[in-house]
């Protein structure tokens, strides 16, 4: 079985089977084929990078390999060879974050290598995901927010598009990936929700507000005086093509400019700022959870810690045991006077 057929096999098994999203499939893609350029150059470079050829040459001299020759060099790979692939990429200034995905992705084939009898184990089982530093997701005050939206010019059809984009994003906390797949079909005016298709494909219905609703149902009509059909993206170019999520960053980084916020909002700072604003006002952890599509509880704990100030005040307030104003010493009754 030539190598490119095995990462193929590999990658069908990840979208059929395992519902991954098109963009992780195609960076893993890239991480499995770096990680051949790597084995078929450690013969001449022992590792090191310095003799490594481009990654389609790697695949293409992995695949005129024969069966068992190739059988036998994935097999070869051991934990020491494994540790010695994320030196190179430490080496070369890769982020923490960047070697945990690409050690993810070969731990994920060897994996698949394991369970469908091609290995006996996992050179990556006993390998150690680089520690990471957690960093506090960047988001906008309401202030802010409010200022953003507002950037647009809705009178145009452009800015009527961009408005409606900036609203959805924040009323229902959606990844750019999620917006930009959306349908007209998913939006129910009505019920004032949408149907999103999050990661691992999985569906779920999240509310979205009365204003988010009107700004898309102002952009639709826009677009309806140019014969737009019923179906099909509801985000679209000037083109009349779905609207792609850099053509989103590019846009939200001008209003941005525009609204003057002194920072780079992306499109996850909108959702940041949504799951931050839902707790701050009281919303529990578990509906964020689930409007934010989080597959597990801990994933959306990164929002507790932007929270806890709010927690108390509310604590102190509410609790027989929060924060208790000092007595009032000029009404103690005789006698009462502690020492």
């Amino acid at each position: 079985m030539p190598a490119p057929s095995i990462i193929r096999r590999f990658l069908n098994h990840l979208d059929s089977e395992r519902n991954f999203s098109a963009h992780t499939i195609r960076s893993y893609a890239a991480d499995l084929s770096q990680f051949c350029t790597f084995l078929m150059a450690a013969k001449a470079g022992a590792g090191t990078g310095k003799a490594e050829k481009p990654a389609a040459n790697a695949l293409q001299e992995m695949a005129k390999l024969p069966p068992k020759k190739l059988a036998k060099k994935l097999s070869s790979v051991s934990p020491t060879v494994v540790r010695s692939y994320l030196t190179v990429m430490h080496s070369r200034g890769y982020t923490k974050a960047t070697v945990a995905r690409k050690l993810a992705a070969l731990r994920s084939f060897y994996k698949y290598l394991v369970r469908t009898g091609a290995m006996e184990s996992s050179p990556v089982s006993v390998v150690r995901t680089p520690r990471q530093e957690k960093r506090l997701p960047k988001y906008l005050d309401v202030e802010q927010v409010g200022a953003l939206l507002a950037a647009p010019n809705a009178a145009t059809l452009t800015g009527a598009r961009d408005r409606a984009v900036l609203e959805t994003i924040y009323s229902a906390g959606l990844r750019v990936s999620e917006l930009v797949s959306l349908n007209l079909e998913d939006l129910d005016e009505f019920a004032e929700a949408l149907r999103v298709r999050g990661k691992g494909k999985k569906e779920r219905i999240v509310p979205l507000g009365s204003k988010a609703v009107e700004a898309v149902r102002a952009y639709v009509q826009m677009r309806s005086a140019g014969a737009v059909a019923k179906r099909g993206a509801l985000f679209v170019n000037k083109y009349g093509k779905r609207l792609s999520a850099r053509s989103i960053r590019r846009a939200i980084g001008r209003y941005a400019r525009m609204a003057g916020i002194p920072m780079h909002v992306s499109p996850h700072a909108l959702r940041h700022s949504f799951a931050t604003h839902m707790l701050n006002a009281g919303a529990d952890l578990r509906s964020v959870q689930e409007m934010l599509g989080h597959a597990s509880l801990s994933t959306t704990q990164i929002y507790t810690h932007l929270t806890t100030k709010r927690l108390k005040e509310i604590y102190d307030r509410t609790h027989p045991l929060g924060r208790v104003p000092p007595p009032d010493r000029h009404n103690e009754a005789p006698g009462t006077h502690r020492h």
